[in-house]
């Protein structure tokens, strides 16, 4: 596999976990950018970055955002939202994607000289790819699981996620990825089920993406349905679905070799100059 750099970056104050994976050289493909779920980091995606930038011949980024992985905590976490010092703490607000997808990630990516990406997004990270990818040229956009609405089925399983961390084995299996457990956890799962977030819906933000996008969504999904999606194409006339049948909420683990070979149709698919 090609080389990977591990570092932190300061963007807007805040040191981001990176794990950078070099290009093949002589590759002219763009780079991958990967945006974790709302409980992943950089760690959680293990090795698959690495291997489908192999498969594929071209650089790859993946970060931790704030309070996730080795990125910096957010201090009081569960306190009353607010700036101290000019950094953000206390619980998360409805539109952390939103900010995520138009103002930390455009900084990093300005930051590592990284210019229209292909973004490929994992839950919470399809949201922020398919915000970012709505203001900002990307080559292209890949999203797995993605939330463009609040559906009951996804608050029912945050709820049973909530039950689980903190009467069963959760918190346990997340703390190897994360430097503070209880921060990664707590700020994904109080905003989601916060009544503020249940107005929380990104759809009328997608007629703005005009790069090509493949959108995956496993049939057995807990986390959403097929609705999701499917209101994706109907906003993105051009998007190219693939539902996978015996797949939960991770397409890239669940069905590996079906989104493999979905992902390298796509990338070859993409234009070679697109402005």
């Amino acid at each position: 596999m090609q080389p990977c750099t591990l570092q932190k970056i300061s963007i807007q104050g805040i040191g981001l976990e990176t794990l950078s994976i070099a290009a093949p050289a002589g590759a002219e493909a763009p780079t991958l950018v990967f945006l974790h779920e709302g409980l992943g980091s950089v760690r959680m995606w293990r090795d698959w970055p690495a291997l489908l930038c192999a498969q594929l011949g071209c650089a790859g980024l993946v970060y931790s955002r704030q309070g996730y992985g080795q990125s910096d905590p957010v201090p009081d976490v569960r306190g009353p939202s607010g700036q101290k010092d000019g950094q953000r703490h206390g619980r998360l607000l409805p539109d952390y994607m939103h900010r995520e997808a138009w103002e930390v990630l455009p900084a990093l990516l300005q930051a590592l000289g990284i210019a229209r990406p292909v973004l490929l997004g994992h839950s919470d990270g399809g949201t922020i790819a398919l915000l970012h990818a709505s203001r900002f040229h990307v080559r292209g956009c890949i999203v797995m699981a993605p939330h463009v609405m609040v559906e009951p089925v996804s608050l029912q399983a945050i709820t049973q996620a909530r039950q689980a961390f903190e009467q069963g084995p959760l918190r346990q299996r997340l703390a190897p990825y994360h430097a503070d457990v209880d921060c990664a956890f707590w700020q994904w799962n109080e905003v989601w089920l916060s009544a503020a977030f249940a107005r929380f819906d990104i759809r009328g933000e997608l007629s703005g993406i005009r790069a090509p996008l493949l959108a995956i969504q496993g049939v057995d999904d807990p986390y959403g349905t097929l609705a999701q999606i499917e209101d994706i194409a109907k906003a993105v006339t051009h998007t190219t679905l693939l539902t996978l049948p015996g797949c939960g909420h991770s397409p890239h683990r669940d069905q590996a070799d079906a989104v493999l070979g979905a992902v390298k149709t796509f990338m070859a698919q993409l234009p070679k100059n697109q402005s």
